[in-house]
């Protein structure tokens, strides 16, 4: 069986819709009813004329009816129904396809959202904020749009060509043959244009993500850009994306736009054909009048419905481009899996170990080498060194983000590849060096996994934080919102609220990456003795640029090219005059 990129979107999109199939089914059968219930009205109009043409000898007749008035007054009863029928099944259709396309679009979203939230930092490494708002968004959308509005007209066009052509080869198989000359044609010049408009529109999709990623930038970076007074440059710089994307868009339209005309000339040979040669037999007596005009009518219905060919195309292709890629991501591999049979970790003691590990990220040089650490249950360490020794690469290891290429990382001797990512989470609680604030209140924000602690808990993580002051303080205390990342927050307020989120739900492990550097240095005395206190209670690992925050640490480790350099209290380290001392002379200013 083919794998995922080797089927058409259409078929992928078929395939992943597989709970919504029955759904697609009943509104296909309304869509094809309605157009059965939409045709007959012209064959209506041959019956009528018929009936004044030939009273007693109508179509009618033969069935019994000979009255005309009897025949007239049957045939208005079969035109009302009809049109009640083509009514009930044209709102039946619709609403169907419409809440059909609203589930899928759904779906789509919501298992994008679900998987990217699997995928590895090492997928995301490669990605950028803009191009996956558009997938999740616009390109949901697009697909959502033709399922809404597509997929029940090219029904309907399949449906009326097959009536319709059935029609014309009982009243007149010349007339059939000529008519229905130019749907080939036009069938054949449709699909050779949908081929050269896939590759146009996959590239207007990549356009719009690199136009998105452009828009969001200037947005999220607005205090920056001003304060560099580079407002013109990315000004120009969202004007040349917004004219790439523009330019990919005109090249597709002009391909697009050329169907249709040639579509109408197709039409118009169909019609004269038909016109021309049922009037002819027509003339010759081999043609009823009512046939007649049913065959000019029903030409119309046939062949006119072909001009929107080129707009369906033109919808389908679009869609289909943003099919591949919302199933593109969706089915984007996971790096990081939990095994088959995980074993239960429950409340860990606390104790971590690395053991010969190496590490080294995608297309770069090995950056931890026959690593080894091992932390006791209950102990403070803290981790310094310069820029890329490593540092955080070791915590990342230690939430599982990556797995090392060689070694195994445990906790409570347990490797973490045998845990479930969830379990071992829930055991750590960890406060990053990039704050990230929802959009909503305070409460909502510091119960984000926790939604069962009550608000006493949250008071006493704010005490030990530091922020119970300003919190209290607020309008609306814990109901107050912060906007956008926290944009109504000062730099440490924000930083101390996600240091009480970080050690709400008392993880037996404390991470702090970098968590104290956006705090003054009154916060910071203040977090110091709570981190104190913290230290006997779990296992506390403690990332820091700035040494004081880690001076009362049980071990502070200085790690230089992937390796643990030095090792030991800060007094000892201060006396051995080596890396750590150097630090520390700079940052006291006592370095000469």
């Amino acid at each position: 069986m083919p794998g995922p990129d080797r089927l058409s979107p259409l078929q992928r999109l078929w395939d992943y819709a597989t709970p919504l199939r029955r759904k697609a089914v009943v509104a296909a059968v309304f869509s094809i009813l309605n157009k059965i219930f939409d045709v007959l009205p012209e064959v209506l109009i041959g019956v009528a004329i018929d009936i004044v043409v030939a009273r007693e000898e109508s179509f009618l007749a033969r069935l019994g009816l000979t009255s005309p008035g009897q025949q007239l007054a049957v045939l208005a009863f079969i035109t009302f129904l009809i049109w009640l029928l083509e009514s009930i099944t044209e709102y039946g259709a619709l609403v169907r396809w419409r809440n059909l396309a609203q589930q899928l679009q759904h779906a789509l979203r919501m298992d994008g959202v679900r998987h990217i939230q699997k995928l590895s930092l090492s997928w995301y490494e490669k990605q950028n904020s803009g191009r996956l708002l558009s997938i999740l968004n616009d390109d949901v959308n697009q697909v959502e749009r033709f399922l809404n509005e597509g997929t029940h007209k090219f029904i309907q066009l399949f449906v009326s060509s097959l009536l319709v052509s059935a029609v014309f080869f009982y009243l007149s198989p010349l007339v059939a043959v000529f008519a229905l000359l130019p749907i080939p044609l036009i069938l054949y010049g449709g699909f050779r244009f949908r081929g050269r408009l896939a590759g146009r529109y996959a590239a207007v999709r990549e356009a719009a993500s690199m136009l998105g990623a452009r828009l969001s930038g200037i947005i999220t970076g607005v205090v920056t850009i001003r304060a560099a007074v580079a407002e013109d440059e990315q000004v120009q710089l969202v004007h040349e994306s917004s004219q790439n994307y523009i330019e990919t868009n005109r090249q597709a339209i002009a391909l697009s736009s050329a169907f249709v005309p040639i579509i109408r000339m197709s039409v118009l040979a169909g019609f004269l054909f038909t016109l021309v040669l049922g009037g002819w037999q027509t003339l010759q007596g081999e043609l009823s009048p009512a046939a007649y005009t049913v065959l000019v009518f029903l030409t119309q219905r046939l062949l006119w419905p072909f001009t929107a060919f080129g707009e369906l195309l033109d919808l389908f292709e679009r869609s289909m481009a943003s099919a591949k890629r919302t199933l593109d991501l969706i089915t984007a591999p996971v790096g990081i899996i939990d095994p088959p049979q995980t074993q239960a970790l429950g409340r860990s003691r606390g104790a971590l170990r690395f053991q010969a590990v190496d590490f080294a990220y995608a297309d770069a040089p090995p950056l931890l080498k026959n690593f080894n650490l091992d932390i006791q249950p209950g102990e403070f360490i803290g981790l310094v060194g310069p820029t890329g020794a490593g540092k955080s690469t070791i915590i990342k290891l230690l939430l599982r983000f990556y797995d090392p290429t060689r070694g195994q990382v445990l906790i409570d001797d347990i490797p973490l590849t045998q845990l479930s990512q969830k379990e071992l989470r829930r055991n750590i609680g960890y406060v990053g060096q990039d704050v990230f604030l929802l959009d909503t209140s305070i409460r909502q924000n510091l119960k984000m996994g926790k939604p069962e602690l009550p608000d006493e808990r949250l008071w006493e993580a704010l005490d030990i934080a530091a922020a119970r002051d300003f919190v209290a303080q607020m309008p609306e205390g814990l109901d107050t919102s912060i906007g956008e990342r926290g944009q109504r927050l000062s730099g440490g307020q924000r930083q101390r609220l996600t240091i009480a989120r970080g050690i709400l739900g008392d993880p037996p492990i404390l991470i702090f990456d970098e968590a104290t550097s956006a705090v003054d240095n009154e916060t910071e005395e203040v977090i110091q003795r709570s981190l104190q206190k913290l230290a006997h209670q779990r296992t506390l690992i403690v990332i820091a640029h700035r040494l004081s925050t880690i001076r009362h640490a049980d071990r502070i480790l200085v790690l230089a090219d992937g390796q643990v350099m030095e090792s030991g209290k800060h007094e000892e380290l201060l006396q051995t005059n080596g890396l750590y001392a150097r630090l520390w002379k700079i940052q006291t200013g006592t370095n000469t």
